[in-house]
């Protein structure tokens, strides 16, 4: 009995015209790291076990994909770990490879590796699938595509005006209007929670802080006194809850509350040049907002941190997101070391793009022409016509076999193809041509040594 196909949840297949989607928003991404001066470089899809672990919070690690180690992955447990409830404490001995989470850490251990190879500050761009062990919904998969640029060597608020440039730019090139870049800092957090009197639980504090919009004040609260920070905390943390309004206004808020804080202060700083700056320097397509509950869990994360939201009219969780790690490298032995980056979430991007209708119409013709099949004299003369299109840049094929007229043009309108060739038997003889334009129905014949002049026309 034959087995019914089927793939991993979380997981898809990607259509032709999808494809061809997904390329356009990529070569966009693509063609603005490169303007901003950004360098390609790819990594492998698993890393060791001990790089990725350990690096996003616990929440964080719970989602990495393990690799079970090759042959006997059990022998060398004993039958009392096999037994015991908590599969994590001997998982490090089954698995010493993982699925990379994300691009970053990996590309922190690419710089301590290549240190002595790398130009600092060192910019780099890259583009490749990441993996997540996360309950798949829409706009989440377990497998699925990012689009990073990361600046190390470099410290200063330069380096994130640069990126809030570039998040615009790209977006503006897609023609998605209405974008917000929400920001925040990690130390103005830090500050808030040295001043509640929650200094020592900051990341139970980020983390729970981190879900204001998905889950409500209240659920936030509750999830702050279950992780043991104090009720007094707490309610000293309300008056977050309530900022809103234009940056400048919520900034001169914090100072208020941060005064006797100097990570704090430093914090807000940072951001109220960021702002400032932003403002002169002017956006395209998108609006800067402060977002002081915005967290992102992740824990290396010590400076300015960056997420971005699709159009209010699309319900749509973040389609990017970063910030600033001054020492991710240390991990790994290099120490001070400062590092900033981005990512473009790629598949909720398209989701946005595909609901607002903005992938340009051009995108579904994957032909410029398309040659009909009369027999093998006829595709023989087609085929070298077909060659001398290609070899000037043009889209061009040629049905395989002599099928019936009406399945051919069936399958170059779903093709795409604007323009279709006949050379039948009568124009084999007379050295000529036919080319019918599908869209106005009308039709031109060409003599045989003319074919430059019908690319050329395809050209202009």
């Amino acid at each position: 009995m034959s087995q019914k196909p089927s793939i991993p949840k979380g997981t898809r297949d990607f259509s032709p015209a999808e494809v061809a989607r997904r390329n356009y928003i990529t070569g966009i991404i693509r063609g603005q790291f490169e303007r901003f001066g950004f360098q390609p470089i790819e990594t492998p899809s698993f890393e060791q076990y001990d790089t990725l672990m350990g690096k996003y919070g616990e929440e964080g690690d719970r989602l990495i994909f393990k690799i079970l180690n090759s042959g006997d992955f059990v022998k060398n447990l004993e039958p009392a770990d096999l037994a015991a409830p908590d599969a994590q404490k001997w998982t490090p001995q089954l698995c010493e490879k993982a699925l990379r989470y994300d691009l970053t850490v990996p590309f922190a251990r690419y710089v301590v590796m290549h240190q002595n190879e790398i130009d600092f500050p060192f910019k780099r761009y890259q583009i490749q699938p990441v993996w997540r062990a996360d309950r798949p919904q829409r706009g989440r998969f377990r497998e699925f595509w990012q689009c990073d640029a990361d600046v190390v060597g470099a410290g200063g608020i330069v380096q994130e005006l640069e990126l809030v440039q570039l998040y615009d730019r790209v977006f503006y090139e897609l023609d998605l209007k209405g974008v917000t870049i929400k920001i925040n800092h990690r130390k103005i957090l830090s500050g808030i929670a040295e001043v509640i009197g929650a200094g020592e639980q900051l990341v139970d504090f980020t983390v729970a802080l981190d879900k204001l919009d998905k889950i409500g004040r209240e659920k936030v609260e509750a999830e702050m006194l279950q992780k043991g920070i104090p009720q007094a905390a707490v309610a000293k943390a309300a008056p977050l809850f309530e900022l809103g309004g234009a940056a400048q206004g919520q900034l001169d808020q914090l100072k208020e509350l941060l005064k006797d804080s100097k990570t704090g202060m430093e914090g807000l700083a940072e951001l109220e040049e960021l702002f400032t700056e932003s403002s002169k320097l002017g956006l395209k397509a998108s609006a800067c907002q402060l977002q002081i509950t915005l967290a992102r869990g992740l824990n290396y994360y010590t400076g300015v941190i960056l997420e971005v939201a699709a159009p209010e009219s699309i319900s749509m969780g973040s389609i990017g997101g970063g910030g600033r790690y001054d020492d991710l490298t240390g991990i790994f032995g290099l120490q001070g070391l400062s590092g900033v980056g981005i990512s473009f979430g790629l598949d909720r991007i398209y989701l946005v793009l595909e609901q607002l209708g903005l992938f340009p119409d051009q995108l579904d013709q994957n032909l410029d022409v398309f040659c009909i099949n009369f027999g093998p004299a006829e595709a023989r003369d087609a085929l070298r016509l077909v060659m001398g299109l290609r070899d000037r840049g043009l889209r061009a094929d040629l049905y395989p076999e002599a099928a019936k007229l009406q399945k051919q043009f069936k399958y170059a309108d779903k093709r795409g193809a604007p323009y279709v060739v006949l050379i039948g038997e009568e124009e084999l003889a007379n050295g000529t041509f036919i080319v019918k334009n599908m869209e106005e129905g009308s039709q031109q014949t060409y003599k045989r040594e003319d074919w430059v002049v019908f690319a050329r026309s395809l050209q202009t």
